[in-house]
């Protein structure tokens, strides 16, 4: 007697009749389930990538949660008062010999003089102002028994005012005051 499947659902089939055929199950290693013992353990020694990943996620929740609105879409305090931008003054050292050695004496770094020329081929000549307001910057040591020629004192002045020294000491005497 044979059973074949009914095509009637009221008639019931014998068991097993509609299971697929067997097959062998290949061999494999069994499985190991961890506890969470080793968590804690693997991220110490991952430390790196949890501080990173701590890091972007941190980074992530402050622009999520950033100022909302503000019209303009400008971010941060606005500024008190916009920046201006600043011409560089151009500030040169300028060797000067002054004539009296003894007036150069009296000088230090961090002084103000003002530079004053007098013709020496006019006489009782004419005396005008080379310098306003320059800093002295150095004054270095005469050297032994030079002092008939006068001292030297270096000026910062602007380096337009250092050309006006510069042709000033070619023709007359140089002689300074204090501010």
């Amino acid at each position: 007697m044979s059973f074949a499947p009914s095509p009637s659902p009221l008639v019931p089939c014998p068991p097993g009749t509609d299971a697929p055929p067997t097959c062998e199950v290949p061999h494999f290693a069994p499985v190991r389930v961890r506890g969470g013992q080793g968590l804690l353990r693997r991220f110490v020694r991952h430390r790196r990538r949890a501080v990173a990943l701590g890091l972007a996620v941190t980074a992530a929740a402050l622009v999520a949660a950033g100022p909302r609105g503000g019209g303009d879409g400008a971010r941060g305090h606005p500024a008190a008062e916009p920046v201006r931008e600043r011409r560089a003054v151009e500030k040169v050292s300028a060797p000067v010999r002054i004539a009296d050695g003894a007036t150069v004496r009296l000088l230090r770094p961090g002084d103000r003089v003002d530079v004053i020329a007098a013709e020496e081929s006019a006489p009782g000549g004419e005396a005008r102002v080379v310098a306003r307001g320059a800093r002295v910057t150095k004054v270095p040591e005469p050297l032994d028994g030079v002092t008939e020629g006068g001292a030297l004192v270096v000026l910062s002045v602007p380096r337009s005012t250092a050309a006006r020294l510069a042709g000033a000491s070619a023709t007359a005497r140089l002689a300074v005051t204090l501010c």
